[in-house]
């Protein structure tokens, strides 16, 4: 049985013919997920994927900025 990881509904498809990152819906919240593990089945919501590569990306410019920072004050001491 294989339930949605947002609502919990039962999303009517056969487990034995999932792969990891085939794409799901569920009928019921409409979530779009991607099936995570084959064994055991885990499923996660894409919206949850987009979310963390959105935090990395942050992650990145925070770091670049803070780079941009120290050599400004290295000019400065100049």
């Amino acid at each position: 049985m294989v339930t949605c990881p947002l609502c919990h509904a039962v999303i009517d498809v056969d487990e034995e013919e999932l792969d990891e990152g085939d794409p799901l819906s569920c009928d019921e919240c409409g979530a779009s997920l991607c099936v995570t593990s084959v064994d055991p089945l885990e499923l996660e919501s894409e919206e949850d994927d987009d979310e963390e590569e959105e935090e990395e990306d942050f992650e990145d410019l925070d770091e670049e900025d803070e780079e941009s920072e120290d050599e400004e004050e290295e000019e400065e001491t100049w």
